[in-house]
């Protein structure tokens, strides 16, 4: 009887942390996948600027439970330079989502941070933050427009 009791107490336990565990990831928005990016708008020294990247290029983000990665391409075939690609680590805690740029062509851009508030509803992803780099002279704030690329 003491066995039982026991065991029914242990197998309580294991059920109510994974319960707890389910909970606690539940909280978290399901970003990781490949996103495409649609638009984007920056806004710089009071002048807003919105690009539809359904037209001259594309652009995905791909994100996995540690890291992130993005690649940009000119749908031009006679653009031969229009590429563009970087990626790293990032953090989310709620809706903040915290990029950590490890790797970029433009040596100024890594090792920076940059922090975004995140919407998501259905299959589109909304990335809203500011981008400052002191070395190249960039500070503005960006939003970005994704929608999920589906297999």
């Amino acid at each position: 009887m003491k066995l039982k009791l026991l065991t029914l107490s242990v197998f309580a336990f294991f059920i109510s942390c994974k319960s707890k565990t389910e909970k606690a990831d539940d909280a978290k928005l399901p970003i990781q996948g490949t996103w495409q990016l649609i638009s984007g708008t920056t806004i710089e020294n009071g002048t807003s600027k919105t690009t539809d990247y359904s037209k001259d290029s594309r652009m995905i983000k791909i994100i996995n439970d540690t890291h992130f990665a993005f690649l940009r391409h000119s749908t031009n075939p006679k653009d031969t330079n229009g590429f563009d690609a970087g990626g790293g680590r990032y953090t989310l805690a709620d809706q903040e989502y915290t990029e950590h740029l490890d790797y970029y062509k433009d040596k100024n851009w890594e090792g920076k941070t940059f922090k975004f508030n995140l919407t998501l509803s259905q299959d589109t992803l909304i990335q809203k933050g500011e981008e400052k780099v002191e070395e190249a002279g960039i500070n503005r704030v960006i939003i970005e427009k994704y929608v999920k690329v589906r297999p």
